[in-house]
């Protein structure tokens, strides 16, 4: 594995970022997993050498070593260390190691400088350790709640109290998660500056979060454990405007999670989850609903009384109306989200019922009517 490239092996750039390096070795490791290609041993060993790659360019002290001779072991990491080892060209590494790095020198007029220094110079030295970062202003993060509603509700708006479980900021250190003093070893990390962290049978490494990859902490602040913010349970008043559906978000500014030194908090939305009506359906702003009406009725037209969302009202029914035959009533259906003052439709589908026969002059009544009107609306659809 000595003589592969390992940014090849990934398919990556050799200024690859830490999270394409990820990505590059997530998207092959689902390709080459064993578990994925059982008995295939050239998979199995194309997952081997990814494995080694990513170990080793995901570890930025690994990495550095890497780029700097072309391979790496744990002599190389103590060579760098000290300033020596092989150098990379490219091709075959070049061992420098007969040579006294220590008293070995080119000849100056200020004095001697080492071959120490010069491949110090050269490659750039052991790299340099970074103080832990300072924490900087951090919005805090939004919080998204289900709320359940019936039809009513959302067609005519709703105000009531949620309990919410947030954050704010800590009082004792303003969201820094520290309270300044002296630098110390990160307890997440063991000061590696790197965690661990599983993902089904594969274990990925990744900046530790704590200490940015640092490996150095300040003590994290004692009431707040380091987190910059505080668990609050809090009882929010929210009003929920009329005309939202299944699926709005209503947004609730600044009761989102606490923000850190002095950056705003997040905003808390609700997401709303309309219940079924009995009979009314609503598509987008219009509501439909279907009514019932007798023979008389559609045959001679009438006059009832049909039910919306804001009460009843009256339509009119035309002589001969069919059954299936859509009426809209103009401005009542559901209210814009957009504007309170605009509503939607609402269409009345009438369904033709037949009568009872509830007796024996009913019955009667029908022959006769049927002796009257021998009309045969079969004929007029050519099926007889």
């Amino acid at each position: 594995m000595a003589k592969e490239d390992y940014y090849q092996v990934l398919g990556i750039k050799r200024d690859a970022k830490p999270e394409e390096i990820k990505k590059a070795y997530r998207r092959l490791a689902r390709k080459y997993h064993p578990d994925v290609n059982p008995g295939d041993k050239a998979s199995e060993e194309r997952f081997k050498q990814m494995s080694e790659a990513f170990d080793v360019l995901s570890d930025p002290k690994k990495r550095a070593v890497y780029d700097r001779f072309g391979q790496y072991s744990d002599n190389l990491a103590d060579a760098a260390a000290r300033g020596a080892g092989p150098a990379y060209t490219g091709g075959t590494p070049f061992d420098f190691s007969g040579f006294d790095w220590g008293t070995t020198s080119t000849s100056t007029p200020g004095g001697g400088t080492s071959f120490r220094d010069i491949f110090a110079d050269l490659f750039g030295g052991a790299r340099a350790e970074r103080e832990p970062p300072r924490p900087q202003p951090q919005r805090g993060a939004d919080i998204e709640m289900p709320l359940s509603l019936t039809f009513e509700e959302a067609i005519t708006g709703l105000t009531t109290n949620l309990t919410v479980n947030r954050s704010e900021q800590c009082s004792r250190c303003h969201g820094a998660g520290d309270t300044g003093g002296a630098v110390t070893i990160c307890s997440t990390c063991k000061g590696a500056g790197q965690v661990q962290r599983a993902g089904g049978r594969l274990r990925f490494t990744q900046e530790c979060p704590d200490c940015e990859g640092t490996g150095k902490r300040r003590p994290p602040c004692a009431l707040c454990k380091g987190k910059g913010t505080l668990p609050k349970t809090e009882t929010v008043k929210i009003r929920i405007p009329a005309g939202v559906d299944t699926g709005s978000r209503v947004r609730i500014p600044g009761k989102g999670e606490g923000g850190r030194l002095g950056a705003p908090p997040g905003d808390l939305f609700i997401i709303t989850n309309v219940g079924r009506h009995q009979y009314f359906t609503r598509k987008g702003d219009n509501i439909y609903v279907t009514v019932p009406i007798t023979v008389p009725e559609a045959a001679l037209g009438a006059k009832i009384e049909v039910p919306t969302v804001n009460g009843k009202a009256q339509l009119r029914i035309p002589p001969g109306t069919q059954s299936g035959q859509k009426f809209r009533l103009r401005r009542r259906g559901a209210p814009s989200l957009r504007d309170p003052n605009v509503h939607g439709d609402q269409f009345v589908e009438v369904q033709v019922t037949l009568p009872k026969v509830i007796s024996e002059e009913t019955k009667e009544l029908l022959r006769k009517y049927a002796q009257m009107n021998d009309e045969n609306p079969r004929v007029a659809m050519g099926l007889e």
